[in-house]
């Protein structure tokens, strides 16, 4: 609209927020620290993520949990705000450590 024109012609339609980004739809409520936690949430579930099969950063969310590759069309299981959690990753390590040891083991 008439707003955009004039941010356009004035050339500051960079940056309309300096600190609160994405959380500055809430305004002054809630407070700053629950204010700051709910942008990283927010941040990282609406950013895209790398996918393993293709290689391309295309991976978002579709609903909590469920990620898809909009290249490669592959859906992934995944958490809440971010394509993995740690503790999946920390169970992906001990995986690979026990396989490890099975390997060696024989």
């Amino acid at each position: 609209g008439l707003l955009r024109i004039c941010r356009d012609l004035v050339g500051t339609g960079e940056h309309r927020t300096k600190k609160v980004g994405i959380t500055g739809k809430y305004g002054t409520r809630y407070g700053s620290t629950l204010r700051k936690l709910s942008k990283k949430i927010e941040v990282s579930q609406h950013s895209k993520f790398h996918c393993v099969f293709c290689g391309k950063d295309c991976v978002k969310r579709t609903v909590v949990g469920i990620w898809n590759c909009k290249k490669c069309n592959k859906t992934i299981a995944g958490g809440a705000y971010s394509l993995s959690t740690a503790s999946a990753v920390t169970v992906r390590s001990t995986i690979a450590r026990l396989r490890k040891l099975k390997a060696e083991a024989v």
